[in-house]
């Protein structure tokens, strides 16, 4: 493909002034939620129109002192939900700046990466195997370029391109291995006004000029200019129809719906049942109106959507502060599940830094980490391998070998940069070998001959087997070259070999064979190159067996390399290592035998990956699978969990992906697990703790009205116990440190609820154990003859403390109270603070306690109420740890079964 350097494209200062007449290159999508929208949706919740119509029915019977308490209230519970909305909002939003896409342009001849919505017209568009087009435009430079225009035509099958200048001038290649030649420098500009004059033609059919935004880049490279942006391009035209897609809810959130709604028709029934009985039994219809709305509140878990949306978008935003964006939220409840994690080796266990370590020409070695002066014998290895690399090229090998080129033979006369690059011949499926025909522009006079003559030089650099196969090794030369290959492999370093050819012409390669094997290649010799394994990686995996989790290993390299890093890794090998070629001879269910106790799988094509998850789901295995490249989008989307390269990655893989690593390290894969076993483990413990503070709240709206006992818990109760309720469950919780366990544990069952039996049933006796407590506290009240105000305020007080006891019993699953006890979390101490100061101002503040409908009890009634509730809490708490702890000392990672 044509080199950037070629292009100049828009300066900075064009580009600024050509964003403000496109706007941002963006579609139409559903848009973050306003201030106003959020308002909306707090005021609309359950539990304020249950406290406006209370707040309504005071009015109607002339109440307006319990009229304005109640607005008070309702002011500050809309405070709140509004704070813990916008809060969760923000992290969405942080969360969409990370996945912005980003476009690769040329812009004062420097080729740099800016998000896709600042892509201006005029702009001179990269393109790149895997990449998706940032907007609509004219191809002016390709290579083999081929692209999925499916998203705009329906047809699967992607189609090929050509660049502009080649159709205008009918100048058509034979082949796409050729490389289009690139205009130059002078009449660049020319060309780019011509290009305002070119209509952009429809997608679909192959040999056009045109790319799409939104379209794929399937195969080969590229140049565009850009003529069209955002809602002007021929996606953008399309309409509106992506703002209306709504993300799919997530089935813990299934679920929760689907308890609320249970839950709210069982408490409308009984409210209504409620207010009939106190209305008939007291002759006073308003007030049995009042009683049942008032039941309505306290039974109503209006609390669970709410902490469900704040814990998943927090979640996804803690997440993504350990550098994994979350693309797809169902993701996050699915990492705990997690039992198989299948990687790639390159970059993601490995630094993906290759650096050259040996070259090998027959018997002669040179190690570059021990010996300065490369032999002349090795020259030309190395010269032949920079000629066969780009020089401004992201592949890593390719890099290292620019690098050694300019350290071992900057001095000579080996290194080519006034050379002419007339032809590349890419690498393919079939032949995993690249070569680039240079022309000598050194002019060398024959001595046996009067004139000059123009050589022409092919050097070609890949897999030993294909390098073998072009010079056409015999058996016993290929059988011993790769001997010499595996010995180097088994120290764990890729292996590269070397070939060169000659042509004489006249005709500046014109007349340049199509294919490879036209040439007549002459073995060089072997490069190795080491990649390091990345820090921390080994005590990741040794971390992940002991959660449960199964490390597998998947690359395409040699089984001597991937077992020698595998062993450095920390991954089992005790199995070997099964290759794509085995694969191919096995059937699925000899495959899903090998599945069972294999753990480094070699030599894998991208569609085997697919193969591979798609067996280990058979098994009932939780697959989390990565990769990068566009055929690993499959496998990506197949997977339980799909996790993309973010520094690698094409944007096929990002976008087929659940989860993005931005920084491509396994560290990061585990340290995703961990919270999402972390948010799982803390949902768990709000929904304990929200049944366990319901229970006495219903119980005692309930009781006294159906026994005929003075009622105990009006409207403006149930509002200052929502009001330490809210926020403890939606901010404490989602604040909680991790479980020291947490990655000693098996993974949880995929189709485990949320709902489950111990969940339900510790927040059921927790609530009735402190129900039990309040009511001996108001039993004690009635026995000795108190005031009904007077011991509402005393029950209260038990209540109050009650519910301070259940964030302290549920922030830890195990129980432990050491952990609790030092676990840091400022949020729970702010919430206990607030809520006793609060409750001592009402207490001590006539004017306080006439709105709460409290008297003025004795002191040491009020104590002993208090300290009754906390040494219930106490007692509770002791016999919780005894009986986890009992419970869960023996709980280890169980085998997984597959």
């Amino acid at each position: 493909m044509s080199n950037p350097v070629n292009f100049q494209g828009l300066s900075e200062q064009e580009a600024q002034a050509q964003f403000l007449i496109d706007g941002p290159n963006e579609l139409a999508t559903a848009k973050a939620q306003n201030v106003w929208q959020i308002a909306w949706h707090v005021i609309s919740e359950p539990m304020i129109l249950l406290l406006i119509s209370c707040g309504s029915i005071y009015l109607i019977l002339g109440d307006w002192h319990d009229a304005v308490v109640l607005s008070g209230f309702v002011m500050g519970m809309v405070i709140i939900s509004f704070y813990q909305e916008r809060k969760t909002e923000r992290a969405l939003e942080a969360l969409r700046d990370l996945s912005d896409p980003r476009a690769i342009v040329i812009r004062a001849g420097q080729r740099i990466s800016i998000p896709s919505k600042q892509v201006v017209t005029g702009d001179y568009l990269v393109l790149s195997e895997g990449d998706r087009v940032a907007a609509d435009g004219i191809l002016i430079s390709s290579l083999n370029l081929t692209v999925d225009e499916s998203l705009l035509t329906g047809e699967s099958l992607a189609v090929a391109k050509v660049a502009f200048n080649e159709l205008a001038t009918d100048q058509k290649h034979e082949t796409h291995d050729r490389v289009t030649q690139l205009p130059s420098s002078e009449v660049q500009h020319h060309q780019d006004k011509s290009f305002q004059q070119v209509t952009v033609g429809a997608a679909g059919g192959d040999n056009t000029p045109f790319v799409f935004s939104g379209s794929l880049v399937v195969q080969g490279q590229g140049i565009a200019i850009v003529r069209s942006t955002g809602t002007r391009t021929a996606i953008g035209k399309i309409g509106n129809a992506l703002a209306e897609i709504q993300e799919e809810p997530t089935r813990v959130q299934k679920e929760t719906k689907q308890i609320v709604k249970y839950v709210a028709l069982a408490s409308l029934s009984l409210a209504i049942l409620l207010a009939v009985w106190y209305g008939w039994s007291r002759t006073d219809w308003t007030r049995g109106i009042l009683v049942g709305l008032t039941f309505a509140m306290a039974m109503i878990p209006e609390e669970l959507p709410v902490v469900l949306t704040i814990f998943l978008g927090i979640g996804a935003w803690r997440i993504g502060q350990k550098n994994v964006l979350t693309r797809r939220i169902p993701a996050i409840e699915t990492l705990g599940s997690a039992n198989v994690l299948c990687v790639d080796k390159t970059g993601t266990l490995t630094q993906n830094k290759m650096a050259l370590v040996q070259l090998v020409k027959g018997e002669h070695q040179f190690n570059c980490a021990h010996q300065k002066t490369l032999p002349e014998d090795l020259h030309e290895v190395l010269e032949f391998a920079v000629l066969a690399s780009q020089s401004q090229g992201s592949e890593p090998m390719d890099q290292a070998l620019q690098q050694a080129g300019q350290e071992l033979l900057g001095d000579s006369e080996h290194l080519h940069k006034n050379w002419q690059l007339l032809q590349e011949y890419p690498l393919t499926k079939q032949l995993l070998a690249i070569s680039r025909a240079w022309k000598n522009t050194d002019q060398n006079t024959d001595q046996n001959s009067d004139q000059n003559t123009d050589r022409i030089v092919i050097a070609s650099k890949g897999a030993p087997e294909a390098i073998a196969e072009l010079c056409h090794l015999s058996s016993d030369e290929s059988a011993a070259l790769m001997r010499q290959v595996n010995t180097m492999a088994e120290q764990g370093l890729r292996v590269l070999a070397v070939a060169k050819a000659e042509l004489t012409s006249v005709s500046n390669g014109a007349d340049l064979p199509s294919q490879h094997h036209d040439f007549n290649f002459k073995l060089l010799g072997l490069l190795a190159f080491a990649d390091p394994i990345r820090d921390g990686v080994p005590a990741a995996i040794q971390e992940c067996r002991d959660a449960g989790i199964r490390v597998m290993m998947i690359t395409g390299d040699y089984p001597a390399t991937a077992l020698n890093i595998a062993n450095q890794c920390g991954i089992d090998t005790s199995a070997g290592a099964l290759s794509g070629t085995q694969m191919q001879t096995m059937s699925d269910a000899q495959l899903q035998q090998q599945l069972q106790h294999v753990h480094v799988f070699c030599r894998v094509m991208p569609e085997q990956k697919l193969r591979i998850v798609r067996l280990l789901k058979q098994s009932n295995a939780v697959v989390a699978m990565t990769g990068d490249g566009v055929n690993d989008a499959p496998a990506l989307k197949a997977a339980h969990i799909g996790i993309a390269m973010g520094k690698r990655g094409t944007d096929v893989a990002r976008e087929s992906a659940d989860l993005v690593l931005l920084d491509d390290k396994f560290s990061s894969i585990v340290a995703a697990v961990r919270l999402g076993r972390r948010i799982f483990d803390n949902l768990q413990k709000t929904l304990s703790f929200i049944i366990a503070a319901h229970v006495p709240i219903v119980a005692l709206s309930f009781l006294p009205v159906m026994f005929g006992w003075p009622v105990l818990l009006m409207p403006v109760h149930i509002l200052i116990l929502e009001l330490i309720i809210d926020p403890s469950c939606s901010l404490v919780f989602e604040a909680e440190q991790e479980e020291q366990n947490i990655m000693q544990r098996p993974p949880r069952s995929m189709h485990s609820s949320i709902f489950q039996a111990k969940v339900l049933w510790r927040g059921f006796w927790q609530g009735s154990s402190i129900f039990l407590m309040v009511l001996a506290v108001y039993w004690f009240t009635m026995l000795q003859g108190i005031a009904n105000d007077e011991a509402r305020a005393i029950t209260f007080t038990a209540i109050v403390v009650g519910n301070l006891g259940f964030i302290f019993l549920n922030r830890s699953l195990s129980g432990n109270l050491q952990q609790t006890l030092k676990a840091s979390n400022p949020i729970y101490w702010w919430v206990n603070g607030g809520t006793l100061i609060a409750m001592i101002l009402i207490l001590s503040i006539a004017n306080l306690r006439q709105l709460f409908y409290f008297g003025n009890p004795d002191a040491l009634h009020l104590l002993f109420s208090a300290m009754f509730a906390a040494c219930v809490v106490c007692a509770i708490a002791i016999m919780q740890s005894v009986f986890l702890n009992t419970r869960n000392v023996s709980t280890k990672p169980s085998k997984i079964a597959i």
